[in-house]
């Protein structure tokens, strides 16, 4: 096999994947597009910014990848990347894998204090930032113990890599690697604790890509690509860029926060054909279209991730559009979805079935898999899981258990074989001796009519006893009341067991979540 190669045997269920021993995988991703013929065809639609073709793309990133290397950084050192979801996103990541240096997308919604601790946590040998985002990264720079050799802006005034890109040559070759050597990294989103950096593999962006987007959603050359969720993360980085160019289809870009009306409009505007949301999104977005009608009929299939999707909120979308929405559940360490519904084969309320390529089990405190129906910690095998967690050896060996790795979710399996999810194992309850899941009194509750959403957690009564906690978001601010909590209390006791029923009621303005759209419950235990 020649070098840089990936060979994909289709005839098999999950399709084989085999990799040329020198791989680097920007070439795939990139290169390849030239020798099949696509260098004329968009790559990149960026709303507001007019257009990139694959021919471009290659030229750029070979251009980033140079700019890198002349400004001195080396084979496997990190640079930071704060860029909002644009061209110079790709330039700059697959420009530094193809140079051999790692480029690490950060969360452009964090503050200097997460800046300053990941720039010291990674010794970052260069950090790239969006104007935007000066702010808080100019700070965090100088807050930071660790001083990065390369700091520069995307564009703007001042020094910044598009400069040093109009200089250098459009022509670059990839540093050889192998498929199990380091590539990238993410920063875990941080759902309970610190943050912490994964180490992922030049192989791994191909897994996903094939046996998720290939595999589950059926992606080819022909698909238009609009994900919500941004391209820092996990979910947005395989949505909104490696499953595009896996493919050679077309991706859109939303630099701006994504609301409904600007989802509507950029959906309106670039008719894709798949749509990538979470929940909360999928929420309001229903709750816009009651003053609106969008036209979606480009749409073929929704996914959605970051938090459980409730059985109404899934029934409602469905209703309203016909469009199919794919629940399915990730993690930054396994790099995308790993179990999901199909798009002929949905059932309400469920994580779906083991993604191809990847296997699940449910075990007990002892590892042992328990049986079909009863709860235990999810764990899950596949070729795309991290390498490690940087310089957190203790969190490595706990998380990664012979080729498994243990997600901190809280799960139960049925006899057709989907995936339930019961909360993070750390937001289970223990409710009158009883275990009890937050994300089945949340999906009740939301199928209130006035409330949007719903997030439970644990509370000691005055007996020291746990019992649930109920915060909410309404449609309608001024339905909040005691009517309403009577109300509300009603409609648990239609369908709850009576030691789920909500003790108290909260009625709040927004829920804390990352930027997956994961509930923080710990946020709201502290309050």
């Amino acid at each position: 096999m020649s070098d840089n190669v990936v060979s994909v045997d289709s005839s098999t269920t999950p399709a084989t994947l085999s990799f040329s021993e020198s791989f680097n995988v920007a070439v795939p991703f990139i290169d390849r597009h030239l020798d099949e013929g696509r260098g004329d065809k968009v790559a990149i639609r960026i709303h507001g910014g007019g257009e990139v073709t694959y021919g471009t793309l290659a030229a750029h990133v070979n251009r980033a990848g140079n700019a890198l290397l002349e400004l001195g950084l080396g084979k496997g050192e990190r640079v930071l990347m704060m860029i909002k979801d644009s061209a110079e996103f790709y330039y700059v990541f697959w420009g530094a894998i193809k140079a051999g240096i790692l480029p690490v997308p950060l969360n452009t919604l964090l503050r200097a204090k997460d800046y300053a601790y990941m720039i010291e946590n990674s010794e970052a040998a260069a950090v790239i930032y969006s104007p935007e985002f000066a702010a808080e990264v100019e700070p965090a720079l100088e807050d930071s113990p660790h001083k990065p050799k390369v700091t520069l802006l995307t564009d703007g005034e001042g020094e910044t890599i598009a400069k040093h890109m109009a200089s250098a040559s459009p022509d670059l070759a990839a540093l050889p690697a192998k498929p199990e050597d380091d590539c990238f990294w993410l920063y875990s989103s941080g759902t309970t604790g610190g943050p912490k950096g994964v180490v992922h593999a030049h192989k791994d962006m191909v897994v996903t890509s094939q046996h998720y987007a290939v595999g589950v959603l059926g992606i080819s050359e022909d698909d238009i690509c609009f994900s919500a969720a941004k391209l820092f993360f996990a979910y947005g980085l395989g949505n909104g860029m490696t499953f595009p160019l896996w493919v050679g289809a077309e991706a859109v870009l939303f630099p701006g926060p994504p609301t409904p009306d600007a989802c509507h409009e950029v959906i309106e505007t670039y008719k894709p054909t798949i749509f990538y949301g979470v929940p909360t999104l999928y929420a309001a977005q229903l709750k816009a279209m009651e003053a609106s009608e969008p036209d979606l009929s480009s749409i073929r299939v929704c996914t959605s991730a970051g938090e459980a999707l409730p059985p109404d909120l899934l029934k409602r979308w469905v209703d309203k559009t016909g469009i199919p929405l794919l629940d399915g559940i990730g993690t930054t360490e396994i790099l995308h979805i790993f179990l999901s519904n199909q798009i002929d084969n949905v059932k309400p309320g469920a994580s779906g079935l083991a993604v191809p390529g990847y296997e699940g089990r449910i075990v007990d405190d002892e590892g042992n898999q328990v049986p079909t129906g009863e709860t235990g910690a999810l764990m899950i095998k596949g070729d795309s899981l991290l390498k490690l967690y940087w310089r957190n050896p203790e969190k490595t060996a706990e998380s990664l258990k012979d080729g498994w790795m243990y997600t901190g979710d809280t799960y139960y399996q049925d006899e057709d074989g989907f995936f339930f999810c019961c909360g993070r194992s750390d937001d289970m309850l223990k409710v009158g001796g009883i275990w009890c899941s937050p994300v089945e009194i949340e999906n009740k509750l939301v199928e209130h009519p006035k409330v949007l959403e719903a997030a439970i957690v644990g509370r000691e009564d005055d007996e020291q006893l746990t019992k649930p906690e109920a915060f909410i978001v309404l449609n309608n601010a001024d339905d909040a009341g005691e009517d309403l909590e009577a109300e509300l209390l009603e409609h648990c006791k239609s369908g709850l067991a009576r030691y789920k029923y909500p003790r108290w009621f909260n009625f709040v303005e927004d829920l804390p979540k990352t930027a997956t759209g994961k509930i923080q419950r710990f946020k709201l235990r502290s309050d």
